[in-house]
């Protein structure tokens, strides 16, 4: 019994992960169509942004307050990625909407660039980021252990999802968005500015790439090709959850997070992957469009 309900908590702390880092994804490819193979690296520089707040407070904030350093990082690391990903919609990601396999190559070469100053500025080792004091250890049930870090990263997923909540279906902002994403022409002609829109969404969309950074550089070494790690099982949450959709993104990342650990503890790592996939696949030969489609009432 024991094992089963370590093997549960392990299974929903990978959907955490894996829901945090589709989050963004999934609204910007919902809206603008853009497959953003950068959105990895943002991923990174969250990551990394905890690194460099941690190094400085370590060299000018007295020792007893020197925890409170993630506090302030999860806010640095948003604005820091929300402003990054600004500058990239403008620059780039804004001339290649409807441009699927061109926005493909474009921001995969984005992600190379984007790795290569990230080694170039902190070198090819990895870096570790220290849990603050309050995250240090975990709570016991038995002989289970809670640790506290996966258990402020589920808050914190929980915390996102009600504000990405609110701003989708309580804000004006939010209506915006849905406009445009169901059908961008009538949004325009209502007075809507869509190049407003996509900027914001696709800098929020980066913003909380860089927060789901900060969570995920607790759980090991942060090095240049983090965001890697967990960018195809990004693509593969939006995919099966139906692009743009939050409860979507919720169940595909569930599936996916609590698959891959129960396969894990009766295969291996590489094979439980394998099956994931499969699972994937299986799905989506039934139900292409994802779990949820999004509906409009588009005449073509």
């Amino acid at each position: 019994m024991d094992q089963f309900i370590n093997t549960l908590f392990n299974g929903l702390s990978l959907t955490s992960i894996i829901l945090f880092t589709s989050l963004g994804l999934s609204i910007t490819f919902g809206l603008m169509r853009v497959i953003n193979m950068a959105h990895g690296e943002f991923i990174m520089i969250g990551a990394y942004t905890t690194y460099v707040v941690q190094t400085i407070f370590t060299h000018i904030v007295p020792e007893q307050f020197q925890s409170w350093y993630y506090i302030v990082a999860i806010p640095i690391a948003f604005i820091i990625s929300f402003a990054i990903g600004s500058i990239l919609e403008i620059t780039v990601i804004s001339r290649l909407y409807g441009r699927e396999i061109d926005s493909l190559l474009a921001t995969f070469g984005i992600s190379l660039i984007l790795q290569q100053l990230a080694r170039t500025i902190f070198g090819t080792q990895g870096v570790n980021v220290t849990a603050p004091d309050f995250l240090f250890g975990g709570f016991k049930i038995g002989t289970i252990t809670f640790s506290y870090n996966r258990l402020f990263i589920i808050f914190s997923v929980i915390m996102c999802l009600g504000l990405i909540w609110y701003i989708m279906y309580r804000s004006a902002f939010g209506k915006q968005i849905r406009a445009v994403m169901q059908n961008r022409n009538m949004a325009q002609c209502m007075g809507i500015n869509s190049r407003r829109v996509d900027n914001i969404t696709f800098s929020i969309g980066s913003g909380i790439a860089g927060i789901a950074g900060c969570s995920i550089s607790l759980l090991g070494s942060v090095d240049s090709t983090l965001g890697q790690n967990y960018i195809v099982y990004a693509f593969m949450v939006v995919v099966l959850g139906g692009v743009g959709n939050l409860k979507g993104s919720i169940i595909g990342a569930a599936i996916i997070g609590f698959a891959s650990i129960f396969a894990e503890n009766y295969t291996s790592a590489t094979l439980a992957k394998a099956i994931v996939l499969f699972i994937v696949i299986l799905f989506l030969q039934k139900r292409p469009q994802g779990l949820f489609v999004v509906k409009s009432r588009n005449l073509d």
